[in-house]
């Protein structure tokens, strides 16, 4: 298994599988400065592994997955046009929805703000019913700000998502999948083995097919459906004529 070092990240990888832990447990995995760098740092090297065909992503120690953004630092920022230009030069979510690989985020505890954000950028979300599930930034004269007002409404419905946007209501794991905010609710001591059984189950299948997949779901909810039919047979048939070229 390589292990690389970061201070707020831990980057691994083993037959396939990249797994990634947000580590900074004694701040309940809180999103800062330099977890937002070596996040960026982490998924461009995720995008041009072919060895890598599937993600985990998961936070260090027993209270949260991602309690949020660390505001005194996200807040404090020298200026606004300097706060912009990092922000276009490491858009850390613009890159997670590029990469063709897929995503299992494995929720535990606290999965506030951006936690919950960072999970809506992954593919799979598989949780204990201890994880609470929130968007507190209304609540502080903010709102959102890496992509919370657009991701939850297209996974659980504008009126759900107003719901938890507007109010700051946190929600427990079993209502989180009643919501279709989590596919699967698992006992906690069996999070991360359902959801590394979950990987090498994926890993194990063709990745061009895997990726062909996540490319057809993901582009095709923003395309009319006969568009997104078309977009299904190109990748089809695609697939099909490498068969076709393996078979001669």
């Amino acid at each position: 298994m390589d292990r690389n070092n970061f201070q707020a990240l831990i980057f691994e990888k083993a037959k396939g599988i990249a797994y990634i832990t947000l580590n900074r447990p004694e701040a309940l995995n809180t999103y800062n400065i330099r977890m937002r760098d070596e996040l960026f740092q982490v998924l461009h090297a995720i995008q041009d592994d072919a060895e890598i065909n599937v993600v985990v992503l998961r936070g260090a120690g027993e209270k949260a997955f991602c309690a949020g953004a660390d505001l005194s630092e996200f807040l404090t920022a020298p200026s606004t046009v300097i706060a912009r230009q990092v922000r276009w030069e490491r858009d850390v979510w613009g890159l997670f929805l590029r990469i063709p690989q897929p995503f299992i985020a494995a929720l535990h505890g606290y999965v506030l703000g951006s936690g919950i954000e960072i999970a809506l950028c992954c593919d799979l979300r598989i949780a204990s019913p201890d994880a609470r599930f929130g968007l507190p930034e209304v609540g502080l004269g903010i709102i959102p700000a890496a992509g919370g007002t657009q991701t939850l409404p297209r996974t659980i419905g504008p009126g759900k998502a107003f719901d938890l946007l507007l109010t700051n209501r946190w929600i427990g794991g079993e209502e989180a999948y009643a919501l279709g905010l989590v596919q699967r609710i698992v006992p906690k001591e069996k999070l991360w083995s359902t959801v590394d059984q979950m990987a090498q189950r994926i890993s194990s299948y063709d990745p061009v097919a895997v990726r062909a997949g996540k490319r057809a779901v993901l582009q095709g909810l923003d395309l009319p459906l006969e568009e997104g039919l078309a977009l299904e047979k190109r990748l089809s048939c695609q697939l099909a004529s490498k068969f076709h070229e393996t078979d001669e």
